[in-house]
């Protein structure tokens, strides 16, 4: 029986074992230049025991910023800087891939900066408030223009290629949670009639696009892509989840990339789980819906055929050493949500190893 603890070929990468640290703003890239410090090195490299580190989401451009204090992948300052973070990781054994995250319209200028103003398919606001420094009301974005939408899938590629400058081991695509490509995807927030919005095969385009500009950037064996059925988080609003998601697997597949990270955002999506684990011919890493933090429960989901990788989050954040824990049975140290977000080392990189 195939268990948690035993290695798996990552379209050529090889992975220690099936547990995988999922992506986790921790919002700790201060400053102008939007780089990790040595403190983010230290964070990483302290969880290079775990098969796969799926960093926190790296905007792929400067206009792909959604949160105060969110490390960029778009300037030579900051492939440097991540540079140290992949031969931290790499010197203890670990395998890591960098999330790509464009935000879109989950942004505003007081984050952007520069004169910039987020983007989106459409110029549709969501509901709510963004954090920073102050809540503020989020602001309708500019619709992208075809030419807007062919320079942010070239942006997409171009951070794909820093990246692998950088030292990672791939990178993955941001499809979920509300931000740019499930904006896309989302009959909610994409309200176009070109052929980016409308019928499944129109909505779908934008993430097939920006998977194949990647995965010709940088090989298919390097590219993941995350995604979210169901999920309302960011005021996303989907009318045909069991109709696109399928379409978007089903128009990806051919490509060959390294994996599909499925978050599942209710326990009522596993059906359709199955149904795209079944459908996707390379590795399915799976994020499982859970009652609080996915536990030590979830790696049955590997036994049993349902994944071939489980993600953790924030049990992650405070068991650096995670993968021993589990194997060992715990125990575990709780969280702290105050420092989730922002800080120095407490809760970031003093949580004790067993």
């Amino acid at each position: 029986m195939t268990t948690a603890f035993d290695p798996i070929d990552l379209a050529g990468t090889r992975l220690a074992n099936r547990i995988a640290m999922a992506p986790m703003t921790r919002s700790r890239a201060e400053g102008e230049s939007r780089t990790p410090t040595a403190l983010v090195a230290e964070y990483y490299a302290q969880r290079a025991s775990t098969g796969l580190i799926i960093t926190e989401g790296v905007q792929p451009t400067a206009i792909g910023q959604g949160y105060p204090n969110t490390p960029g992948l778009h300037t030579a300052e900051q492939i440097a800087a991540w540079r140290e973070v992949t031969d931290a990781v790499h010197a203890k054994g670990g395998r890591i891939f960098a999330q790509l995250m464009h935000a879109g319209r989950i942004s505003h200028p007081e984050v952007l900066g520069g004169g910039l103003h987020p983007v989106g398919p459409s110029a549709v606001a969501p509901a709510g408030k963004l954090f920073a420094g102050t809540l503020i009301d989020f602001l309708a974005p500019r619709a992208l223009t075809a030419d807007g939408i062919a320079e942010t899938i070239a942006g997409f590629a171009t951070a794909a290629r820093n990246a692998v400058e950088a030292g990672f081991d791939g990178v993955e695509i941001h499809g979920a949670n509300g931000y740019l490509i499930q904006q896309f995807l989302a009959t909610g927030s994409n309200h176009r009639t070109d052929e980016w919005g409308g019928p499944v095969e129109n909505r779908i385009r934008f993430a097939v696009e920006v998977v194949k500009a990647v995965a010709a950037e940088i090989g298919p064996e390097r590219t993941g892509l995350r995604i979210s059925p169901a999920n309302t988080y960011n005021d996303i609003a989907e009318t045909d989840t069991d109709a696109i998601y399928p379409a978007l697997v089903a128009a990806i597949d051919p490509i060959g990339i390294a994996y599909l990270h499925v978050t599942e955002a209710t326990p009522e999506v596993r059906e359709l789980t199955l149904a795209l684990r079944k459908a996707f011919s390379g590795t399915f890493v799976l994020n499982p819906a859970t009652e609080g933090p996915t536990g030590p429960d979830a790696l049955a989901l590997i036994e049993d055929g349902t994944t071939d990788l489980v993600a953790y989050g924030a049990l992650f954040i405070a068991n650096p050493d995670l993968p021993a824990r589990l194997k060992a049975g715990g125990p575990y140290n709780t969280p702290d949500p105050a420092t989730f977000f922002g800080g120095d080392h407490r809760g970031y990189t003093d949580y004790p190893a067993l």
